[in-house]
C-alpha cells in the first residue's frame, strides 16, 4: 500500500469510527430495517474509498447523507426492477421458468440498463424507448415529442452512443 491508500485508508477509518453508528442510525430511519441500513452504511464507506473524495470534517455528514440517499435512490429502483422483472416471470409457464442464476443475471443487466437510460436527458431516453420498444418510426417519434426528425436522429445517436459505451466498459 502507497502513501497515498494509506492516508486514505486512514480518512476512511476516522469516518467510519466517527459517524457509521449515526449513518446506519440515519438510514434505518429511511429503510425501516437494520439490514438494509448496514449494507448501504457499509456501501457509502466503499464508495468513498472508491472515489477518494472524502469530504472536509465541517462537511462530514452532509457528504456521508449525500452519498447514502443516492444509494437507497439505487435500491429502490433496482427493487422495482426486480419486482417487475418477477412478475413478468410469473406470466410464464413454469417450464419457461429461468434457474435463479439466470434471473439475478436479468436483474444485473437490467438495473445496467436502467443506469444508462437514466443517464440520458429525458428527450434521448424517451426517443430510444419509443424506437427500440414500441417501433415507432423517427417521424412518428419526432411528432410524439414535438421535434424535428433530426433532433430524433441525434437523441438515438447519443442513446446508442451510451450503450455502445457501457456494453464495451469505455467513458464517454
Amino acid at each position: 500500500m502507497g502513501t497515498a491508500e494509506f492516508a486514505l485508508q486512514q480518512q476512511v477509518d476516522t469516518l467510519y469510527v466517527d459517524h457509521h453508528g449515526w449513518l446506519r442510525g440515519l438510514l434505518r430511519r429511511k429503510l425501516g430495517n437494520a439490514f438494509d441500513a448496514a449494507d448501504l452504511a457499509h456501501d457509502v464507506y466503499l464508495h468513498l474509498m472508491k472515489t477518494g473524495r472524502i469530504p472536509p470534517v465541517d462537511e462530514s455528514r452532509r457528504h456521508l447523507t449525500q452519498i447514502a440517499n443516492g444509494l437507497v435512490i439505487d435500491l429502490y429502483r433496482r427493487r422495482q426492477i426486480e419486482a417487475a422483472y418477477l412478475d413478468a416471470l410469473a406470466m410464464l409457464p413454469e417450464a419457461f421458468a429461468p434457474s435463479e442464476e439466470t434471473r439475478a443475471l436479468a436483474v444485473e443487466a437490467l438495473v445496467e440498463i436502467d443506469a444508462i437510460l437514466h443517464s440520458l436527458p429525458a428527450k434521448a431516453r424517451q426517443a430510444l424507448l419509443l424506437c427500440k420498444l414500441d417501433g415507432m418510426s423517427y417521424r412518428d417519434i419526432a411528432a410524439e415529442l414535438k421535434v424535428s426528425v433530426s433532433s430524433v436522429e441525434k437523441y438515438l445517436a447519443a442513446g446508442l452512443q451510451a450503450c455502445y459505451h457501457a456494453w464495451h466498459g469505455t467513458g464517454r
